[in-house]
């Protein structure tokens, strides 16, 4: 009994372990970018040796990798949330809307997803191939949406490709930019989350008229944060069961 409560508590200390290095790593990623990160410092900043990281994971690019399959987990399941939340018999350019929106929200707010895309863009090769080939699904549920619309709005369509690159470029220079973004409406708030609605609303009117959203169906939040679902998905448990499987 005593050796299966020891193994229990040595199985938790490993998952608790893992936890806090992809934890760790995730937040380095983010803010320094995949080619200024080494183990070292993944180490350094989790305080845990440099060897118990390599026993654990390997290499750089295995934590990369299962950070980005825990992110890609994540963002599918709030994608599909999302479009839980509007109603079935909504208008197909105001579901597109609407998802859009949410969308852009929840990246102004919860950062690191769109910090590590855009890391993830400026590598070359084999990390660049593994992050598309993953976004399968994510792929799948906005095409899908916007093929909805292009069939009943064939004289107005959209492309997919056209609205995600202005979502992440508003995306990404709110979170790479933001002292710049403050300065912008500097002389009249120094409020962080009354700039982050500001530049949402940029945003917004660019897709009210994209859209042709008639004026009852325009979302006009005051804050961006109430826009963000909050769902229970724990995308580190996510990386941690990929690698209990691989092992």
């Amino acid at each position: 009994m005593t050796d299966k409560k020891q193994g229990r508590r040595s199985a938790d200390d490993a998952h608790k372990t893992r936890l806090h290095i992809l934890r760790e790593a995730t937040n380095l990623f983010c803010e320094l970018g995949y080619a200024r990160v080494s183990l070292r410092n993944i180490s350094e900043k989790a305080g845990i040796s440099h060897s118990l990281i390599r026993h654990h994971f390997g290499s750089k690019e295995k934590i990369w990798r299962y950070i980005s399959d825990g992110m890609h987990s994540y963002m599918e399941f709030y994608l599909r949330k999302v479009l839980s939340e509007i109603p079935d018999d909504t208008a197909v350019n105001v579901k597109l809307y609407r998802f859009t929106m949410h969308l852009l929200a929840h990246s102004l707010i919860i950062k690191q997803p769109i910090q590590f895309i855009a890391d993830a863009v400026r590598q070359e090769g084999a990390l660049f191939d593994y992050f598309i080939d993953t976004a399968g699904e994510l792929e799948e549920i906005i095409e899908g949406l916007a093929d909805l619309y292009n069939k009943e709005y064939p004289n107005a369509p959209v492309k997919v490709w056209e609205i995600k690159w202005q979502m992440i470029m508003f995306s990404h220079g709110a979170a790479s930019l933001t002292p710049f973004m403050k300065e912008t409406w500097a002389d009249e708030t120094r409020d962080l989350d009354i700039c982050l609605l500001k530049h949402w609303s940029l945003f917004n009117d660019i897709m009210i008229h994209k859209f042709s959203i008639p004026e009852q169906d325009v979302m006009r939040p005051n804050s961006v944060k109430e826009l963000v679902y909050e769902v229970r998905y724990d995308w580190e448990e996510e990386c941690e069961k990929r690698i209990s499987a691989n092992q």
